[in-house]
């Protein structure tokens, strides 16, 4: 039992708990650095194999993520570290902003503070979504067919996410040939 991998763990999943407004779409990009540049815990690839099951499976993303990472790395133990050290600094600032931020929410500075942090999420969720556009995600033409099909569909017609998910399932098993 390596305790400097668990203390890892904590320290890189705290920090992106503390900092990772947004939720887990806005989350996306800083767990891909922590884990595939920082500590190279696993490459790109893997860490977007890691993104597509923790989309598919129930929960929030950056939770699954967390736990699969954590898991992957350290076991069970590290399952728990991970998912628990993202966790906490929510569970602190809601503490937090239950005892403060209610009780002034009328506050001029607080408002601001709620106005800048709008554009930084919606910024860490384009830089999510670009730093998935790679080589490795897009491998050949059908993909980029997929991936545009899926967009039009949720976005203009606003098509059933889950329909879209078995069904780009169903076509990468045929056309790739895994059936």
């Amino acid at each position: 039992m390596d305790i400097t991998l668990y203390i890892n763990l904590f320290y890189a999943f705290f920090k992106i708990g503390l900092f990772g407004f947004g939720g887990g779409y806005g989350m996306i990009s800083l767990i891909q650095y922590e884990v595939c540049d920082h500590f190279t815990w696993m490459t790109t690839k893997e860490f977007a194999d890691i993104l597509a099951i923790s989309q598919m499976t129930p929960g929030p993303i950056s939770i699954n993520t967390a736990t699969y990472v954590g898991y992957t790395t350290g076991g069970v133990s590290g399952a728990v570290v991970s998912t628990f050290a993202l966790c906490l600094p929510s569970l602190l600032m809601m503490w937090f902003v239950l005892r403060f931020l209610f009780k002034n929410k009328e506050n001029n500075y607080v408002k601001w503070l709620f106005s800048g942090l709008k554009p930084a999420v919606v910024g860490l969720i384009f830089s999510a979504a670009v730093l998935m556009m790679n080589g490795e995600n897009f491998i050949d033409w059908l993909s980029v067919i997929i991936c545009a099909a899926s967009f039009a569909l949720l976005y203009f017609w606003k098509a059933n996410p889950i329909l879209l998910i078995l069904a780009s399932g169903a076509v990468g098993i045929v056309y790739y040939g895994y059936f």
